[in-house]
């Protein structure tokens, strides 16, 4: 069995929020991985004090660019919070996403070669990296097309959203721009896996089912009920996962798809991206 220390067991507890022995009993379970460890939790019936739970990662930025229709985000890691906060490190992330819209990429292997003020991306990161003394690399790049995208970049770039809007016919760039944001602002602050229900990853929804029906069984539920009751538990799920059906964070009185549609009747979200210094 492996030996679990005081400290991981200090971890969980503070991610969780469930007991010292529980979280001890779950880390033996899980051979010391915590995201297993959790769903073991989970499974038990213990809420959990934080839902999702963040990760340890790289320090860095997230930036980006658009230009109405297309947008680029990109997150440039370094090692400390110091070097990310350093203008030059500000001002160099910023050129990385333009120059990524500007030159038109579409895979990530073209980020090497990237131009950057004459010269490759490579060069530059192996040049700055020596000035100041730390690492740095892309750790993850984004681009979203549509017909209308936006960017919003939160906490100081810890976080960075793209969202591309569709149905917006008729509708004035001011209005886009506006609602573009607010529902940006939505995704950062309440991390949904997906626009619709449709698009919810098959293992995650299985995942949730299979907590549900540990959960019932464990409340001593029959056998030949336990799926209706999974079933009927994901609706809850999708309210907290899915954008559309999430409350609107400005309008608890609104789904955010009801919020779309009091500004026009075919206004949606096409598509979403959401990264995070420390997240996945």
């Amino acid at each position: 069995m492996t030996a679990i220390t005081a400290d991981q067991v200090k971890k969980l507890r503070e991610l969780t929020g469930a007991g010292i022995m529980d979280c001890k009993k779950a880390l033996e379970e899980a051979q010391g991985n915590f995201d297993t460890a959790i769903e073991i939790l989970r499974k038990r019936g213990h809420k959990m004090a934080a839902a999702r739970q963040e990760r340890d990662a790289n320090e860095g930025a997230v930036f980006a660019a658009v230009n109405g229709g297309e947008g680029h985000m990109i997150l440039l890691a370094c090692e400390t919070d110091f070097v990310a906060k350093n203008d030059e490190f500000k001002t160099f992330g910023k050129k990385i996403a333009q120059a990524a819209l500007e030159q038109g990429i579409t895979h990530a292997e073209q980020l090497s070669s990237l131009q950057i003020d004459g010269m490759p991306l490579s060069d530059k990161l192996a040049e700055l990296t020596a000035k100041i003394g730390e690492k740095m690399e892309i750790s993850r790049w984004a681009r979203l097309t549509g017909e209308y995208v936006t960017a919003y970049i939160h906490l100081g770039g810890r976080i960075g959203v793209l969202v591309a809007l569709k149905g917006t016919a008729g509708l004035p760039a001011e209005t886009l721009e506006e609602v573009g944001q607010n529902v940006a602002m939505q995704i950062a602050a309440l991390r949904p896996v997906s626009v619709d229900r449709d698009r919810v990853p098959a293992e995650l929804l299985e995942k949730e089912k299979e907590i549900a029906r540990e959960q019932a069984r464990a409340e001593g539920k029959p056998e030949a009920i336990l799926e209706k009751i999974a079933i009927g538990k994901l609706e809850k799920f999708f309210r907290e996962v899915v954008l559309l059906e999430q409350e609107y964070f400005k309008d608890n009185q609104k789904t955010v798809a009801q919020y779309l549609k009091s500004v026009s009747p075919t206004l949606s979200v096409a598509d979403f991206v959401r990264l995070q210094v420390g997240g996945k």
